[in-house]
Parts: C-alpha cells; sequence; structure tokens
C-alpha cells in the first residue's frame, strides 16, 4: 500500500515505480510517453492522479483532459481542453502553424484558409515546446478511448515527436478500446485485477469492511477490480443482503450500484445529475441555464456528498464514467430527450454542440435534427476535422427520413472517413448504402469507397468484388467511371497475384474506347502484365510524363495533379523505371503531408520506400517505411502494417542482423493469410532467405527462394511481376547445394515465359546472372559481360554488385586474378556503401584471395553515417543546406527544439563540432 496525498493507492507498487520513473526522468529533460490500459474501475484515474500529484511535487507542469463520450464527434474537442490554458501563447507561433491550430478551434481571424492537420499537429507540438522551455511538462489524459479522432491524431503525432522535448505524455484507455492511432505507437502498461491479498487489504481500508460470507461474495464479484470493491463494500455496507443476489455482469452491476444513490436525492439535484449526464463536459453555467428554475447550485450539494460529481469553479465532472452512464441510464426517455431539447436551446452559440443534442432529442427521424448536423460536418471538414464530419454526416443519416438522402450522406461520411484514413469505417459505411437506394451513382461510388477500404487491407478478392463489377458495369455508360474503378481495382489486383483478377481487369480495359486521360488505363496495363504490356506502357507513360531532364532545372512533376503522380510514380516502379518513380512518388508525398488522406499517404510511402531500397537509398528507403509504418498504424492499413516491417526485415537481413530480421517477418505476418497476398508472401520468402543466405546456409535460402515459384512440371511465379526479380538468387543458392537441375527448370521456364513481352534492363540482367551461373564454362563469360553491358544496370547498384562479385569468383577460379580485381572493387565499394557486411567480408575474402589486400573503410564516412537513424540523416540534410531550425521543424513536422536536439546528437557521430561542416561530412544522397 501506497500513502500519496490524502490518499491510499493499494497493490500498485511495480505501477507506481514506473510512473516515478516517467516523471523523474522528466524533470531531467527526457521525453516518454505511456499508455495504461485495464477494464472499467481498474484504477487507471487513480493512478493518473498520482502521477499528476508527483508531478507537481517534483514542479512539474501538469496539462490534463479527459474524453468525453458526447464529445468524441465534436473536431479537436480534447485538444481544446488540454491547450486552452495557453492558447494565448499560440501568437507566436510560424503563421501557418498559428492559422492552422486556432482555425481548428475557430478562432483564427476568418480569413478562408486549406485545412491542414499536419500543421494543426505540428501547431501543437511546438506551442507546448515553447511552454516547455519555462518548465517540464507532463500531459495526463484520462478516458483516451472517448476522445475525438482528431484529438487522438494530433496526439499520436506528438508521441513519435517527444525526443528532445522536456514534456512527456501519460494516457489511459479502456482495454478494449485501445484507440489505433495509439496502439502501435505508445509503451503501453497493462493494469490488472488487484491480486487475492492487494483486494483483501483495500476492503479493509473501507469505512465499514464487509465481513463472513459478505466479504467472500464482494471479492469474488468483485474479480480484483478496485471500484467494484469499493462500491460493493458500499453496497454490503448499505444493505447487507446485497452480497446475496445473483451474480449480474459486472458493468450492469456496478451501473446498478451508482444508480442505486439517485431514488435518495431531493429531485432537484437528480434532475441536475440528468442535465450534466446529458451534457458531459458542458459548463456548469450552462446546465443551470438549462435546467432553469428547477433547481439552484445549491443543489449540487447532495450529490457531491453522494461522491458522485465534483464541482470546480464553473464545471461539474462525475467521479466516473460508469456514474454517469448509471445516471443517464435511470432516466426515462421522456427526461433524456427533454434534458436534451434543454440544453439545445441554451447553446445558441455553440452550433455543433446544439446540433448534436436536438439529434438526441429527435424522436424518430428528424430532416431539420439531419440537416444541423450536416451543416455541422460542413464546419468540421472546413477545419480539417474528416474524422468528426464523417461521424456526424452517419448520424445525420440515420436521422434522414428519404432513404435516397439518407443513403447519399452515408456515401459522403465514407468519403470523409477516407480522407481520415480509416478503412474499416469506410467499409461499415458503404455497406449500408446498397439496402437503401437503386440509385446507380449512389451505389457505384458506395462500392468505389467500399473497394479502396479493403484495398488497403489485405482483403483483396474483397475489395474486387466491389469494384470489377463497378467496372464493368459502366463500360457503355461511363467510361471515365470504368477507368476509375479499374486504376483502383488494379493495386488490390497487383498485391493478390492471382490471375482471374488481373485477367479480368484488362479484358474490361481493352472493352473502353481511347479517352481524353488514359492514366486508368496506363496503371492497369502497367500494374496487371508489366512484361507483356511494357512497351505499350511505356508509351503511353512517356505522352504523360516529360523526361525532367529534357530542360536544366525543370520540374514537370510539380505541374502534374496528384493522382496523375501517384500513378505515373506507380507505374514507373512496376516498368523499372525507377528513377523516375522515386522523383514522381516524392513529389507526391511533398503533397501528401499537407493533406489529411494518411491512407494514401502510407500507400505511396511504401512504394517510394521499395524504389528506394531497389535504387541502393537505403537510409532514405528506411524513412519512407517509417512514415509509411506510423500512417498504415494510426489508420489500420493492412497491407503497409505488414508490408513496410517484411522490406525493413529485407534491409536487416542483408546487413547481417539476422536473427532481428526473422523476428521481425515473425511479428509483421503474424496473423496474415500469405496466400493470399502473393506480392507479401514472396518478400516475405525473400527477406528470409535473405537472412539464410548472410549467414551462409544456402539450402535455407534455396528453400526460400524456390518458394517464390511453383512446383508444378513448369514452374510458375508465385507473383507474376515479385518472383522473378530473385530468380538469380535461387540459381545461386542452387548451385552450391547441389540442385542445379530443379533451378534450371525454373530458369529455363521462365525464360520461355519473359520472351512473350519485353523485359526491362534490371530483368534482362538478373536472367543473364542467373544464365551465367548455371551454364556451361564456355558459356557462361558471354552472360556474365551480357549481365553487366547496360550501363542502366547502375541503378540497382546491390544487384549490380552480386553480378560482379560472381563474375570475378568465376575469373579468379580459373586464374584470371588480375581481370577479377577491379570487378571485386567496385563491388565492394558498393557493398561498404550499403552496409551488407556478410557481402563485404566474402568480397574482401576474394580481393585477398586475387593478391590484394583491401584498404580499410575511410573513417567517418560509410560507418559514421550508417550509425544515424533515417530522422537524423534528413535533418543532418537538410541543416547542411542552410535551413534554420524552424525551417527544418516545418519540413519534417518536428519542433524546433528537437531538431535542435537531433543536431546535437548528430555532431559526434559525423565527427564534427559545428553546422558549418555537415555539408563536407556528408555524401551526396544516393551515393
Amino acid at each position: 500500500m501506497t500513502p500519496l496525498g490524502d490518499e491510499w493507492i493499494v497493490g500498485r507498487d511495480h505501477e507506481l515505480a514506473l510512473l516515478s520513473r516517467l516523471v523523474d526522468a522528466l524533470t531531467t529533460g527526457r521525453s516518454g510517453a505511456l499508455l495504461m490500459t485495464g477494464g472499467p474501475g481498474a484504477g487507471k484515474s487513480a493512478l493518473l492522479d498520482a502521477a499528476a500529484r508527483m508531478a507537481r511535487r517534483s514542479g512539474v507542469r501538469v496539462l490534463r483532459c479527459r474524453g468525453s463520450e458526447g464529445e468524441s464527434g465534436l473536431p479537436f474537442a480534447g485538444l481544446h481542453q488540454l491547450l486552452r490554458p495557453f492558447l494565448d501563447l499560440a501568437e507566436g507561433l510560424p503563421a501557418r502553424q498559428r492559422a492552422a491550430l486556432l482555425g481548428v478551434f475557430g478562432l483564427d481571424d476568418g480569413t478562408p484558409t486549406v485545412s491542414d492537420p499536419l500543421l494543426t499537429s505540428l501547431g501543437a507540438l511546438t506551442l507546448l515546446s515553447d511552454v516547455a522551455e519555462h518548465g517540464p511538462l507532463l500531459l495526463v489524459i484520462d478516458d483516451t478511448h472517448w476522445l475525438d479522432l482528431g484529438t487522438l491524431d494530433v496526439l499520436a503525432f506528438m508521441a513519435r515527436r517527444l525526443e528532445g522535448e522536456p514534456v512527456a505524455v501519460l494516457l489511459a484507455a479502456r482495454d478494449t478500446a485501445v484507440p489505433a492511432q495509439l496502439d502501435r505507437q505508445v509503451d503501453r502498461l497493462t493494469i490488472e485485477p488487484l491480486d487475492a491479498a492487494a483486494a483483501g487489504r483495500l476492503l479493509d481500508h473501507q469505512p465499514r469492511p464487509p465481513a463472513g460470507r459478505a466479504r467472500s461474495r464482494v471479492l469474488e464479484q468483485a474479480a480484483g477490480v478496485p471500484l467494484a470493491l469499493v462500491e460493493l463494500a458500499r453496497a454490503v455496507a448499505r444493505d447487507p443482503a446485497a452480497a446475496h443476489e445473483d451474480t449480474l455482469p459486472l458493468t450492469d452491476r456496478l451501473e446498478a450500484i451508482f444508480a442505486a444513490d439517485l431514488p435518495e436525492l431531493p429531485p432537484a439535484t437528480r434532475e441536475l445529475l440528468l442535465f450534466a449526464a446529458a451534457a458531459e463536459s458542458a459548463e456548469l453555467p450552462v446546465i443551470l441555464s438549462a435546467v432553469g428554475d428547477r433547481a439552484t447550485p445549491d443543489d449540487w450539494l447532495p450529490a457531491e456528498r453522494a461522491g458522485l460529481v465534483r464541482v470546480d469553479a464553473d464545471r461539474v465532472r462525475f467521479r466516473h464514467p460508469l456514474i454517469r452512464s448509471a445516471v443517464y441510464r435511470a432516466a426515462t426517455y421522456t427526461e433524456r430527450h427533454t434534458a436534451h431539447r434543454a440544453l439545445a436551446d441554451v447553446l445558441v452559440g455553440d452550433p455543433d454542440r446544439r446540433a448534436w443534442h436536438h439529434a438526441a432529442a429527435a424522436s424518430g427521424v428528424d430532416e431539420e435534427a439531419a440537416r444541423e448536423l450536416d451543416d455541422s460536418a460542413a464546419r468540421a471538414q472546413r477545419r480539417g476535422g474528416y474524422a468528426a464530419a464523417a461521424t456526424a454526416l452517419e448520424r445525420a443519416a440515420r436521422l434522414s427520413p428519404d432513404p435516397t438522402v439518407r443513403a447519399g450522406r452515408l456515401v459522403r461520411a465514407a468519403t470523409m472517413a477516407m480522407y481520415a484514413g480509416h478503412p474499416r469505417w469506410v467499409g461499415e459505411l458503404s455497406a449500408q448504402v446498397a439496402t437503401l437506394t437503386d440509385e446507380p451513382a449512389l451505389l457505384a461510388e458506395a462500392s468505389l469507397r467500399a473497394g479502396w477500404a479493403l484495398a488497403v487491407t489485405t482483403r483483396f478478392a474483397g475489395s474486387l468484388g466491389f469494384l470489377l463489377p463497378v467496372a464493368e458495369a459502366a463500360v457503355d455508360e461511363d467510361p471515365v467511371l470504368t477507368l476509375d474503378a479499374l486504376a483502383t481495382a488494379t493495386t488490390p489486383a497487383y498485391n493478390s497475384g492471382a490471375p482471374e483478377h488481373r485477367q479480368k481487369i484488362l479484358r474490361i480495359a481493352e472493352r473502353v474506347p481511347p479517352q481524353e486521360d488514359e492514366i486508368g488505363r496506363l496503371w492497369a496495363l502497367a500494374g496487371c502484365d508489366p512484361v507483356r504490356n511494357r512497351a505499350r506502357a511505356l508509351a503511353m507513360f512517356a505522352r504523360a510524363w516529360t523526361d525532367p531532364l529534357a530542360e536544366p532545372g525543370a520540374r514537370p512533376e510539380l505541374d502534374l495533379p496528384l493522382a496523375r503522380m501517384v500513378v505515373l510514380g506507380g507505374t514507373a516502379w512496376v516498368l523499372d523505371e525507377t528513377a523516375e518513380a522515386i522523383r514522381l512518388l516524392g513529389a507526391a508525398m511533398d503533397h501528401l503531408r499537407r493533406s489529411p488522406t494518411s491512407g494514401a499517404n502510407a500507400t505511396v510511402a511504401q512504394a517510394l520506400a521499395l524504389a528506394l531500397y531497389e535504387s541502393g537509398s537505403w537510409t532514405e528507403a528506411r524513412a519512407a517505411l517509417d512514415e509509411a509504418y506510423g500512417l498504415a498504424a494510426e489508420g489500420g492499413l493492412e497491407n503497409v502494417v505488414v508490408g513496410a516491417p517484411v522490406l525493413r526485415a529485407t534491409l536487416l537481413a542483408l546487413r547481417g542482423d539476422t536473427e532481428e530480421a526473422r523476428a521481425a517477418v515473425q511479428r509483421a505476418v503474424h496473423g496474415i493469410d500469405l496466400p493470399n497476398c502473393r506480392s507479401l508472401q514472396v518478400r516475405t520468402h525473400y527477406a528470409l532467405g535473405a537472412a539464410a543466405l548472410a549467414e551462409g546456409d544456402h539450402a535455407a535460402a534455396y528453400d526460400r527462394f524456390r518458394a517464390v515459384y511453383t512446383r508444378q512440371p513448369e514452374p510458375e511465379p508465385l507473383h507474376f511481376h515479385a518472383s522473378d526479380y530473385y530468380l538469380a538468387d535461387l540459381v545461386a543458392a542452387a548451385v552450391r547445394t547441389g540442385r542445379a537441375e530443379d533451378a534450371r527448370l525454373v530458369l529455363d521456364t521462365t525464360r520461355r515465359r519473359l520472351a512473350e513481352g519485353e523485359t526491362s534492363a534490371r530483368l534482362t540482367a538478373i536472367v543473364h546472372r542467373a544464365d551465367a551461373l548455371l551454364t556451361e564454362p564456355d558459356d557462361a563469360e558471354r552472360h556474365f559481360t551480357a549481365a553487366l553491358a547496360d550501363p542502366a544496370g547502375d541503378r540497382w547498384p546491390f544487384e549490380r554488385a552480386q553480378v560482379r562479385l560472381d563474375y570475378a569468383e568465376w575469373l579468379r577460379r580459373r586464374r584470371r586474378a588480375v581481370e577479377a580485381r577491379p570487378l571485386l572493387a567496385a563491388a565492394l565499394e558498393v557493398f561498404e556503401r550499403l552496409g551488407t557486411r556478410p557481402w563485404t567480408d566474402r568480397t574482401r575474402a576474394e580481393l585477398r584471395a586475387a593478391g590484394v589486400t583491401p584498404a580499410s573503410p575511410p573513417a567517418g564516412s560509410a560507418d559514421s553515417l550508417a550509425e544515424l537513424t533515417p530522422q537524423q540523416l534528413q535533418i543532418a540534410r537538410l541543416a547542411a543546406a542552410g535551413l534554420t531550425n524552424r525551417e527544418i521543424g516545418e519540413r519534417i513536422f518536428l519542433s524546433p527544439r528537437t531538431v535542435g536536439f537531433h543536431l546535437y546528437r548528430i555532431f559526434p557521430k559525423l565527427g564534427i563540432t559545428s553546422r558549418a561542416q555537415l555539408r563536407d561530412a556528408l555524401p551526396e544522397p544516393g551515393e
């Protein structure tokens, strides 16, 4: 039992020690974030209060806010609670951050602006950083599961960027309702039920502890939940017979206990409590005005004496959310509706809350209340509260008497939820439309939204089940809609890899007559069969995308609409036009970082990471993966939540961190049906095969690489596009394990299949490398030289370095060591730059065998760069370019203090002491 002020906390020594360490770290300038989860009544709020007291005793300023079920649909309501004491300091923020932050609270100067969620989050972070200059801050947030989605997004953003700030975040949420934004972003502390001994001690400290059978029944019924122990002890003390009642579900039992106090209260007090429960976090004057002359401020006293509420200054707070729930449920239907109508009448100056109370007071459908919510959604959308807009439109739809109007509002709600990056919600909203209307346009739009929702998960067949019927039905009447649907469908068809889906997309695309905008057809052709359609797709690509090198300094990608930029970037990647893919996808990410579409951000960031990985820009690829994963985890985009860690595991494996790579793969694919996600399945096999190769286990590596092709007499690729890039690795492992004949079967079949179309320079080199390793010695050299002949192969440096290493080994074994040396030197330079330790060691051994003593890696270059995290490298490059800390923070969404903190850590890693030395210490990007 731990004494804390005037309260005692029993059985929580471990939890209190963790909270004490969090506060102690904060007093020394170290940040932290911790999410406490547990069931109702587990004691989360008591622990938050204890942490707040610890912090205040240590001189730490505490900011608090509490989620509210009734305000979960009001955009940024929780953030306003948190920042309200310091909003006057927002005048010191950079102009764009100030406008974005004040705009979501309706406190801007009225100038029309485009909402920018990332700038809003950055403004909140910078404001807190400025406040923390005067002393450390602890943010204490209770009932996180009831916060509005806009606030949750801001909290998740800040939690990932606290390093270097004297700011800590302590949150509490129900274990069954942990917000997705925080689920993987914040360290978690589970608040378990008390053990039997601690539960007994807590009972002993009650004013009238139960005894005998009553004590046993209370301990049994409470099941270690502190709030249940306290309240059941009170119930037994009031009515000893209560211990002999039949067992009820715990939550119902607790709510019944809380409501049991109500009949003893005066009528005016009960009415005040009901209005407070209906208003939830409304100010005290609002509640008193709504009740009118039927109650006075003195009528709160009985409720306070009963321990139901606490009245502080101008606000009323229920001691526990279940008390509020019990009060609300104990009222009759008529009483609840009367309360909501009265609250709506007094909230004239707050149209959003007024709209929600009108909706709560509505009996059945009510178009007037629905229109008010519709208007509230429009205001939320203008402020960047897309999730709040979706919530309001969903409620408005339920109130709409006209089924077609209801369907239209659901489609708009699905669109807002899509912009907010919540695919499961989009799917739920879209599914309701078909039951309400036969309107073709609404049904088609709902199907497009439902298809998108499933496309960013791993339910690709379900996504295509929505998208392909829309595409096919619109071929004659609306070919533009058909191409739009096909463009959306091509991504899940690619990820699925199932041939029937791709074939159907291509058949439908051929039925569509030429259109002014052919971008959807281009992605369908390239994404569904990049080899057979390569020539046609490249011609279409050239018409849509001018070579940026044609005019020095030209940036045509900046003039392209965002959707075209993304599609062209994806097309360039799948066609192995990797440099153009990086340019286009990078420009698209610059645009998307200023938009609220987290779903699109995550998928584009992952595509960019793949292109950067293939181009040898591995540090930049890791940064893109971090961004993709963070966005996807917040939005529930399973395809990226799995795919990003698998690619990260590949990089770990290639650098020799094999155990960590395997663990990362295992975590990523847990619970995923990989056979239905063939692109992920193939990349998973490669990551594990690369780990085996790095350890010299060629047999295990061969088994993994062989798994990317079927075991048929004529082996087919498991994935029509991804599999073939691992063909040469398969052959290399085969020749070391005596499986050359099996590998030759795969190679011959693959060569015949690829001959039906046109291969890229990259794929051509891979096939030649495989041929060189398998063919007769007299013919091997021809294939090695062919694999290295095209200068374009340098765009994929790791693959080219592998060819050089294989060729050099072949030459040295034929006593041609002099010819092998330059190949080995070139390969070693790439392997050292990329940090692929197993390949570096192998190349150094070959050089020594060829009579050359390889030089040690230059001190401070590759090794120093490898010590930087992706974010630190990004900061270093921006600082080297002359940007100030504030400008860097604006660019990458960090506070200036955090930027300075990172630079403080970067300088020693690079062996420098000042900002002016950064330019010389950093190689050019991609070197």
